[in-house]
């Protein structure tokens, strides 16, 4: 442990399979409450380096500090587990692939703070009414199964889940990437609305760079799983200093857009 660190520190992260490096010596900071987007094309890293960072991947090489706390070496025994899964947890870009069919919303909330927490019934279903509120879900979301929800309740509920453990950091890999623009916002404005009052630090993966200037503070980017640039986002996507930020960033659709200039055809 460090004494005194305080946020996510990530230092020389590295990942190989086989012959092949996924990534390549990714370092960087999250301090606590903090809003940090990891951009880059499909390939580039992203999402195998969130996967180390929440014990979905072991890594080759690198630390991970969380609040001085070492999260590199397998954990030791079951609580140390728990405790890691309580202080990182993720969202995913496809809810209903982590949702358990065969449970409603409240038994899905339900399950979590019994493994979790010490609640009796009663504090569990004041807990799991609590949380859905805090997502903007009732009692008739709260009864439903997954296959009963709109693809915003899901990932609604999805979110409530991961609060469920009050975590320090919240992984979100592509989380709005599937939903429709009017629902990216609603779920968009609602996780700026919980950072604001929780205090707890995001770490975005994303390929929408509307979405980076929208939710993030600074930005990473990757490229064949090695960071190319990163800084503060209005910096970074405002005046770019490395050719593959200025390639993604012209790879945006927009008025009077020309994809033979992204891709030299023409």
């Amino acid at each position: 442990m460090t004494a005194g660190e305080k946020g996510l520190v990530v230092e020389g992260l590295c990942k190989r399979y086989g012959d092949h490096t996924a990534v390549d010596g990714v370092s960087f900071v999250l301090p606590p409450g903090g809003s940090l987007a990891i951009v880059g094309e499909s390939g580039s890293g992203k999402t195998t380096t969130v996967r180390m960072l929440v014990g979905l991947e072991r890594a080759d090489g690198g630390t991970v500090r969380l609040d001085g706390h070492d999260r590199s070496a397998r954990p030791r025994g079951r609580e140390e587990r728990l405790a890691r899964a309580r202080a990182v947890q993720m969202v995913f870009q496809d809810p209903y692939l982590s949702l358990d069919p065969r449970i409603t919303v409240r038994g899905c909330l339900d399950e979590v703070l019994r493994l979790h927490t010490a609640l009796d019934a009663a504090g569990r279903a004041a807990r799991v009414a609590d949380l859905l509120d805090r997502v903007g879900l009732g009692a008739r979301e709260a009864d439903a199964l997954p296959r009963g929800l709109s693809g915003g309740q899901r990932q609604r509920v999805a979110i409530a889940r991961a609060l469920a453990v009050e975590p320090r950091v919240l992984v979100l890999d592509e989380a709005v990437a599937a939903l429709d623009v009017s629902i990216q916002a609603q779920i968009l404005d609602l996780l700026r609305e919980i950072r604001r009052e929780a205090g707890i630090g995001y770490l975005f993966v994303t390929h929408d760079l509307a979405v980076v200037r929208h939710v993030a503070d600074d930005v990473l980017v990757l490229r064949s799983g090695t960071v190319v640039e990163s800084g503060p986002v209005d910096r970074v996507l405002g005046s770019p200093e490395h050719p593959y930020t200025r390639l993604l960033l012209s790879s945006v659709p927009r008025r009077g857009w020309d994809p033979a200039e992204v891709t030299g055809r023409g």
